[in-house]
């Protein structure tokens, strides 16, 4: 369970603490301690999470980015994969693939109030999504 709300100090310890953990996780490599600190800040600049501040589970994230630092196990592997996922996301929100514009142009002589929606369109990442909220509450972790 969430505690009370939490101070200034608070989130702001949590932070630094949080963030010094997944740098050192991510060996302060190059493209991913970026996209970490991106995420970091988005996260407690979120007003939602603050109202879910829970020191366990900060604590037991802490714990988790440590041994992902300290050995190359099944920790390393899930934040590997969150960091990707993470970078994918941002860089390929603007981009349009290839057969995307094709499709767009062999669509332009028919009419497109025929087409049925794409039911893709929107969901990409909701499976992806489930799956780290079912991880955060098995392990209680906060991860993104």
């Amino acid at each position: 369970m969430a505690s009370t709300l939490p101070t200034k100090t608070d989130i702001l310890t949590s932070y630094r603490h949080l963030l010094r953990a997944a740098l050192r996780a991510v060996h302060y490599a190059h493209p991913q301690r970026f996209v970490v600190r991106d995420v970091m800040r988005e996260a407690f600049r979120d007003a939602k999470a603050i109202g879910t501040y829970d020191r366990k589970r900060i604590r037991n994230t802490i714990f988790f980015l440590n041994t992902a630092a300290r050995e190359a196990g099944l920790e390393t592997d899930i934040l590997k994969n969150l960091v990707r996922v993470a970078w994918e996301r941002r860089n390929l929100r603007g981009r349009r693939d290839w057969h995307v514009l094709m499709k767009e142009k062999e669509m332009e002589g028919r009419k497109k109030k025929n087409l049925l929606p794409d039911p893709i369109k929107g969901r990409e990442y909701e499976h992806y999504e489930r799956t780290i909220a079912m991880l955060n509450d098995m392990m209680e972790l906060c991860l993104r």
